[in-house]
């Protein structure tokens, strides 16, 4: 079958986005997943840290399913979901639209360039639970919050908490972002492990300054990515939670595939995060693929969307070199 595909990136966490609200397309379960590790394999003329279903939605404006490059679906994914958001605003015409995410339905919108022309959505992160039987992680207390894990590490402490997706968070400093812990740990918790069954995402977070953070995450079935959207948002909360930044006021989120603003909003004991970044698009493409054999599938001509990417480029050296101050 032929299938048109949309490359795009928030943060740099890049996504084929496939469109099933404009386009007759049918897939199995099955099918998704074989598609997701087919086409999203770095070593093919695609390659993406997942792909995103965009389908129509239920009493909503749409849908969006995620399945990771290891063929797993996520239950959330905010730079995808931002990539979602603008394609369905434009699809549309709305400044502002609905999507049915696995656990909640959430708002989404237009917002001012984040840096100019780069086209820049807001997405709600929500919701947010510190019960470690919602990530899961298998310990003798109901929840983590700036404590050790001594199976991880004698030195760090961890604050644990699902966005919905499971994270664990550990705010360090500049020789432990440059070491190797980080990549030790993430590989072992997701990996055959008694602590997280279901794996977990990993964040190490530098207070750069008042209002400013960087954050790194090794992504549950992607590895180490240019940014994690939930990561930076479940990160965020637990600067605020620290004293490092403040609920309501907003929080500047560098990583290595750019930047994004954050704002932690608590109402009633509850919290929600706002998630504000670009949502790029790389280029558009046909490829002919038997979902059977998806391995096989050939790629047709690429629209670019080139300048897109050369303003988001720019938004790229503004970052290493604000972060060269600090790291």
């Amino acid at each position: 079958m032929n299938i048109v595909i949309l490359k795009v990136h928030g943060s740099g966490n890049d996504f084929l986005l496939i469109d099933e609200i404009s386009n007759d397309y049918s897939f199995t379960e099955e099918e998704r997943s074989k598609l997701a590790v087919a086409l999203c394999d770095r070593k093919t003329d695609l390659g993406a840290d997942g792909i995103l279903f965009v389908q129509k939605g239920d009493n909503a404006d749409a849908r969006m399913r995620i399945f990771n490059a290891d063929g797993s679906e996520a239950s959330m994914c905010g730079n995808g979901l931002r990539c979602v958001a603008r394609y369905v605003c434009e699809l549309y015409g709305k400044e502002e639209a609905l999507i049915n995410t696995m656990k909640a339905d959430l708002p989404v919108k237009k917002q001012k360039d984040i840096f100019p022309n780069v086209p820049t959505y807001q997405v709600e992160i929500s919701p947010v639970s510190f019960q470690l039987n919602d990530l899961p992680l298998v310990l003798d207390q109901n929840t983590l919050l700036n404590e050790k894990i001594p199976a991880l590490s004698n030195e760090l402490v961890f604050s644990a908490l699902a966005v919905p997706n499971p994270h664990l968070v550990s705010i360090v400093d500049k020789d432990q972002i440059h070491s190797e812990v980080q990549k030790h740990i993430s590989e072992y918790v997701n990996g055959p492990n008694e602590l997280f069954p279901d794996g977990v995402n990993v964040s190490f977070v530098m207070p750069l300054e008042k209002g400013q953070i960087y954050v790194r995450t090794f992504e549950r079935g992607v590895g180490f990515t240019n940014a994690c959207g939930t990561a930076m948002s479940a990160s965020s909360l637990v600067t605020c939670l620290n004293g490092f930044n403040s609920v309501e006021e907003p929080i500047e989120v560098y990583n290595n595939g750019g930047k994004v603003r954050c704002v932690v909003h608590q109402q009633d004991g509850a919290y929600t995060i706002d998630l504000i970044g670009n949502a790029t698009y790389v280029y558009r493409a046909e490829i002919h693929v038997d979902v059977n054999q998806p391995e096989s599938f050939t790629v047709g001509e690429k629209q670019d969307f080139a300048e897109e990417q050369i303003q988001y480029d720019k938004l790229g050296c503004h970052v290493k070199e604000h972060l060269s101050k600090f790291l």
